[in-house]
């Protein structure tokens, strides 16, 4: 399994409030933002895989609308979430 229950909380530790603040744009973008390299470096190697690339282009659309929801809502916040995970180049 890709991703253990210790791996979510360490995520939700770093970029939220705590492990178990699961409910903040932060920790979800950057589990989403995880999830997002995983697939990708699966699709690498599986092309064909066609039910993971639709995942794929769901998630990355999941995040896309938390990040406008976070720039709205806060831009200091969005800012930093942004460079600590490196989205933009």
């Amino acid at each position: 399994m890709y991703l253990a229950k210790e791996k979510k909380e360490e995520i939700f530790e770093k970029y939220g409030k705590g492990k178990n603040d699961t409910g903040s744009a932060e920790g979800q973008i950057a589990l989403f933002t995880y999830r997002i390299a995983h697939l990708s470096e699966h699709l690498k190697t599986n092309r064909k895989d066609f039910n993971s690339e639709r995942s794929l282009v769901r998630l990355v659309g999941k995040r896309r609308s938390l990040l406008d929801y976070l720039m709205k809502k806060d831009i200091m916040r969005y800012r930093a979430i942004v460079k600590e995970l490196g989205l933009r180049k």
